[in-house]
């Protein structure tokens, strides 16, 4: 929310900007003892040799564990013997099933010293150092992790999300913090709403691995170089352990999938959420929100999905309406009208409850214990848009119960508001206190912090809730938040969840659990359908339970150019497919060119919203004519294609990414490596879209292979060069086909991504080098939890003379492929259907 976003910029200055901290002087390190090596797994204690202290109290006693979970995934684990640590609960983030594979069949080898302590991951086949630490012994203290590992000169390093950096990471005086942060502009070099720690190296025809951290306290890691020219990346975290997974690739696309594997692999999408969705705060009534969408229909841009902003609640509490602007029945008939329509329609909802006795959710959420604690015992209070709130506690035992039950009684589809999916905004947690002087709780109020820690007992041992005796609030390892300290604009870290951890540590899975509780609930609201929820915040795993927006970006041509950075971010790297970001920006007055340009960009994001903020003019699609016409052309083409990208939808729930960098398909191209304005949409398309300022020429690189002009057909065979197209209008953007692939396409558009569904196939054969090509088509009923057999996984092939269809035809339907187009030197070539869709077919040309 940009008003928030306003004040909190203004609250920001130099003074409480956090200034990143020099790596830390080099203690002894840890002795290894005890090794017990078996054919699956290493076990050894680590004992400090010597007393260090850096910023707080040294473990002494360690316990080294390594398995080799897979034959692509090695688990190391250093965590304090007594098990007190905090470790991230395992139903919060499930730990993957560890297949016990044998060190000797593993693509991955540890090897350690013993004193001091140090270790290295490389990789069998070659004996290539992945990852190393013998230049920095392991520190491990009550509050400060170090670990360092050395790597080659100039990696290419990406992920490390959120951020809006660059794609291919800085590799020189560069720290990415994670701490999740109210981050109105999307500033750079700064934590964002989320925190992904997890990078990949690239290391081109070597190959490509990934590398995990399962940590979710506040940590910065830093890469630089040392006095010496040693590159190097640190781990600097002020809680938690060591819990790191090594994963092998070799092949990029391989990393992503054995990424998911480790937090949970995505979501699957239902079929409607790839349509155009429309919101706005600030719209100011129910009346206003039906001329939006009837103003859609007059211009002729098909409209999937209208979103709700805070604007409808009463007093901007979660389940209300406005009665005077947003009426309950208005709402109600609003809703059915879309649904007859075949349109969709989709609320937010916020965590912060307010306080008041009279308000049905709050009291109900008091009786159940649903809410956070202070130090006092009393619920801990704090501001969000409905003024002094109270803070669901996702860990407490009656919290989902209470949650389901608000959410099945207020959307209930007879009586309620009939939703279609639910977005979770604010979820950081984001608070409007801006530091510990606000509100906490009933007794402690004014310009005195509230104590350090409510709980009152010594935790067992083996219970990984948290050390005890810890400074929650300022720990003298100061992270780079932007925000400044800690507790800064959002909950305070002190607060005690119920099961006796602390928001310390648990503050960044707070936002990841309010959308997996949201889904939970839509489950319990409709069991047999996928449930769609939309969140800010987010921790590794959210694509399990989610799909993310990148925030509350600007109407500026940077953040249009970082959209693409982070999508790329989040897709290939992060295992989070369902992404994009407010479609010509949320924040700032948007430019008829720049928002031309980004309705035909996101047109090819998985993602497509239009949102601006209640400071901004309204910027729907039709209000210019330029906007306009380009938006009817992008969500035409969007929606033939709509098919093709949700089968890269039903892929990357399986793992493999639906939007991919160039050099995920050309790793040895060192000229790929770096290119973040151009992106693979599922495996046959390259999107190149105009990225200057105002700009009508575009450049783009076309890797040495075989491309075909998606508009025209046209066949260009690149060595590898850069192109460069002027003139190219506000409507238009470059795209390819990459040689070797089938695009399957709708013969027409629609209104509703329910007549979409009606429309006829079009196969596309683009031949690569070799004259063959291939491709797929996934079909379904598109909204099912467990569609079953009711399926089809067809698979298309091209020999260079035939067309052959096979795999699984479960899912009926009446469309047929009505044309099959084969591209090539000189004019295409066409042959005329109807083919059944639900039966295999081959022809020659």
């Amino acid at each position: 929310m940009a008003l928030f976003g306003i004040i909190l910029l203004l609250l920001l200055t130099a003074a409480v900007l956090a200034q990143i901290p020099q790596p830390a002087v080099q203690c002894s390190g840890y002795r290894a003892t005890n090794v017990v090596q078996e054919n699956s797994y290493l076990l050894a204690d680590l004992v400090l040799i010597g007393n260090c202290t850096l910023h707080s109290k040294d473990v002494g006693n360690l316990r080294l564990l390594v398995e080799y979970q897979t034959d692509t995934r090695l688990h190391v684990l250093i965590e304090d013997a007594a098990r007190e640590v905090y470790q991230i609960q395992d139903h919060v983030i499930p730990r993957p099933k560890n297949q016990n594979t044998t060190a000797t069949d593993a693509a991955l080898k540890f090897a350690f010293s013993q004193n001091p302590f140090s270790f290295n991951v490389t990789r069998r086949s070659t004996g290539e150092v992945l990852f190393d630490t013998s230049d920095s012994p392991l520190t491990f203290e009550t509050q400060y992790l170090q670990l360092r590992t050395s790597l080659p000169q100039n990696p290419n390093l990406y992920g490390l999300g959120e951020h809006s950096d660059d794609f291919r990471l800085p590799t020189q005086g560069y720290t990415r913090t994670f701490w999740n942060a109210e981050s109105p502009w999307i500033p750079n070099k700064a934590n964002l709403y989320g925190s992904h720690p997890v990078y990949f190296e690239h290391r081109g025809n070597a190959g490509t691995h990934g590398v995990f951290m399962l940590n979710s306290n506040g940590m910065d890691i830093r890469i630089d170089k040392t006095s010496a020219g040693q590159q190097y990346l640190e781990y600097n975290a002020i809680g938690g352990v060591i819990d790191l997974y090594f994963l092998a690739g070799p092949e990029p696309a391989a990393v992503s999938a054995q990424y998911a594997e480790v937090v949970g692999m995505p979501a699957m999408m239902s079929y409607w959420t790839l349509g155009f969705h429309q919101c706005k705060y600030g719209w100011p009534n129910i009346d206003h929100v039906a001329q939006v969408i009837a103003n859609y229909s007059a211009a002729g841009i098909p409209l999937q999905t209208v979103w709700g902003d805070i604007d409808y609640m009463n007093g901007k509490q979660d389940f209300t309406t406005d009665p005077s602007r947003y009426p309950i029945d208005k709402v109600r008939s609003l809703v059915d009208t879309l649904h007859r329509n075949n349109q969709n329609y989709i609320q937010i909802l916020d965590p912060g409850i307010k306080r008041v006795g009279s308000y049905g959710t709050y009291a109900r959420g008091a009786e159940k214990g649903a809410f956070l604690r202070a130090a006092d015992g009393s619920f801990y209070r704090g501001l969000q848009w409905p003024g002094e709130v109270v803070w669901p506690d996702w860990l407490a035992p009656n919290t989902q119960d209470w949650w389901t039950s608000e959410i099945r009684t207020f959307y209930d589809p007879t009586t309620g508001v009939n939703i279609d999916g639910l977005w979770t905004d604010m979820n950081e947690a984001s608070n409007m206190c801006p530091d510990t002087t606000c509100l906490a709780s009933t007794t402690s109020l004014g310009n005195n912090p509230p104590p350090a820690t409510r709980r009152r007992d010594t935790p067992p041992v083996g219970s990984k809730l948290g050390l005890p005796d810890r400074d929650l609030f300022s720990p003298s390892y100061r992270i780079a938040n932007h925000q400044g300290a800690l507790s800064a604009f959002t909950l305070f870290t002190n607060v005690t969840n119920a099961d006796g951890t602390h928001q310390y540590d648990t503050h960044n899975l707070y936002g990841t659990m309010m959308a997996s509780a949201t889904r939970n609930a839509l489950l319990s609201r409709s069991p047999n359908k996928r449930p769609f929820v939309l969140t800010r915040s987010t921790f590794s795993g959210i694509g399990r339970a989610a799909a993310h927006w990148f925030g509350d970006n600007a109407s500026t041509w940077d953040h249009y150019r970082a959209s693409i950075r982070q999508m790329l971010g989040f897709s290939a790297v992060h295992a989070v497919p369902m992404v994009g970001s407010d479609v010509c920006g949320f924040n700032g007055v948007a430019e008829e060119k720049m928002c031309a340009r980004w309705a035909v960009m996101a047109a090819f994001q998985p993602f497509y919203r239009n949102h601006a903020d209640v400071s901004a003019p309204d910027q729907e699609f039709y209000r210019w004519p330029l906007v306009a016409d380009a938006a009817r052309k992008a969500v035409e083409v969007r929606y033939k294609l709509l098919d093709y990208l949700y089968t890269g939808m039903w892929r990357a729930s399986q793992g493999r990414p639906v939007v991919s960098p160039l050099w995920f398909f050309y790793p040895g191209d060192e000229k790929t490596w770096g290119v973040q304005t151009q992106w693979m949409l599922g495996d046959g398309l390259l999107v190149s879209p105009v990225v200057d300022d105002n700009a009508q020429t575009v450049s783009y690189y076309l890797p040495k292979d075989v491309w075909y002009d998606y508009w025209t057909g046209e066949r260009v065979v690149s060595n590898g060069e850069v192109k460069t197209v002027e003139g190219v209008g506000w409507g238009d953007i470059p795209v390819h086909i990459r040689g070797g692939s089938i695009i399957p396409t709708r013969a027409k558009s629609a209104n509703t991504t329910t007549e979409l569904r009606k429309q006829n196939f079009v196969i596309t054969i683009a031949p690569g080098m070799d004259g063959t090509a291939k491709g797929e088509l996934y079909l379904d009923d598109g909204e099912s939890l467990d569609v079953g057999s009711n399926k089809s996984e067809i698979s298309f092939t091209w020999d260079g003379q035939a067309l052959h269809v096979g795999g699984t035809f479960g899912y009926s339907t009446d469309v047929v492929v009505e044309k099959v187009v084969v591209l090539g030197v000189g004019s295409r070539k066409t042959q005329d259907g109807p083919w059944v869709v639900s039966e295999g077919f081959g022809f020659l040309l």
